[in-house]
Parts: C-alpha cells; sequence; structure tokens
C-alpha cells in the first residue's frame, strides 16, 4: 500500500498503459493537446524562456515616462504643434520663392503639386484669420483642422487633467473615404483644365 499512489475517492490510480491503442478514436494524453509542433518537440512542455532584458535606452525612457507628470507628454505634442505655427509666421510662404529651402521635391522636379503643397501657406492664412484663401491654397488641410483640433484637446485634457469629454470616433471606412477623397484632390489639382487649374498651387 506504501508508494501508492491514492485518488481523491482513495482508490490506486490506474497505472499508465504502456501500449496506447491507435486509430481515430485512441485517447491522447495531457500533451498531445499543445498544438501539431508538440509532437515535433518545437515547444517542449515545462519549459521557461527567461524574459528579454531591455536595452539602456528603452529602460531610460520607461523611467522618464513613468516619473514624468501627466502632463508632460501633452505640453511636448503642444510645444511640436507650436513650433509649426512659428516656423508657418516666421517663413511667411506666402511670398517665398517656389524653390526656397525647404521646397517640396516632387514640384521642384516635376512641377506638379504634391499631395501637401500649399498646407504651409493654408496654415499661415488660418493664424491670419483668411479662411478663403488657406482653403484655396489647401481645402482639405482647412476641412481637417476642426477635427484635428477636437481629437488633440480630448486626449490631452484626459491625459493631462483627467477631464471625460466626448470622443470622436473616426471609423476605418471614414478614414479611407477620406484618403481616397484626398488622393482625387492631388490629382484633380494637377489637371490642365479648367476649373482644376483654380486649384494649382
Amino acid at each position: 500500500m506504501y508508494g501508492e499512489r491514492v485518488t481523491s475517492v482513495d482508490r490506486p490510480a490506474a497505472a499508465p498503459d504502456p501500449h496506447p491503442p491507435a486509430g481515430p478514436h485512441a485517447h491522447h494524453g495531457p500533451h498531445d493537446e499543445q498544438g501539431p509542433h508538440a509532437e515535433h518537440g518545437a515547444w517542449p512542455a515545462g519549459v521557461a524562456y527567461p524574459p528579454v532584458e531591455p536595452d539602456r535606452f528603452t529602460r531610460l525612457v520607461l523611467r522618464l515616462h513613468a516619473r514624468a507628470p501627466r502632463w508632460a507628454v501633452p505640453l511636448a505634442a503642444l510645444g511640436c504643434v507650436g513650433l509649426g505655427m512659428a516656423y508657418a509666421l516666421l517663413s511667411d510662404p506666402t511670398h517665398s520663392d517656389p524653390d526656397a529651402r525647404p521646397t517640396c521635391l516632387l514640384k521642384l522636379t516635376t512641377g506638379l503639386d504634391c499631395p501637401g503643397c500649399g498646407g504651409t501657406r493654408a496654415l499661415w492664412y488660418v493664424l491670419h484669420a483668411d479662411l478663403p484663401a488657406a482653403a484655396r491654397h489647401h481645402f482639405l488641410f482647412v476641412f481637417s483642422l476642426p477635427f484635428l483640433a477636437w481629437l488633440f484637446v480630448s486626449w490631452a485634457g484626459n491625459r493631462a487633467f483627467g477631464w471625460r469629454l466626448p470622443e470622436l470616433r473616426i471609423s476605418p471606412k471614414v478614414i479611407g473615404g477620406f484618403l481616397a477623397l484626398w488622393l482625387a484632390f492631388s490629382v484633380a489639382r494637377n489637371l490642365p483644365w479648367a476649373p482644376f487649374t483654380s486649384l494649382y498651387v
């Protein structure tokens, strides 16, 4: 009796059959349910792989993220937006030459407007409250500004101050439709016929 395995009902456990039956209805043991790779020894049972240690730069970024206040990331994003606005104001792209640096390489080499051509000038006109002129240079940029501003305000307010502002949920179909419209706009503004020539910047 000593040394025997006892089950929960105080009966000796049945010894495993050294010759299990073959066939489609054969009983599979617990190790047979680990997937198709188990039988080849690709994923041996009971083997624990050590976690990959992050490098120094990753550890530094994680420490800074953990110690930074909640408003640090929104403030950094706002600083990037502010730098873009300051560049548009100081450079005054409405009076610069077409080949002034930095310039669009596509327009410099081919003479065609790229999908983003006119965006800096549109931003300059928006900052000067001239929406018709801004839409003339890049209509889709002016159209998307209110949505981008609300996305930033809702995200930054929630992260920095815990505001529960209504979120703007944009489905993949809407994003795909906007990208298709942007592509059509980019093609139409380069057509050499009226009224498409009015979109040329």
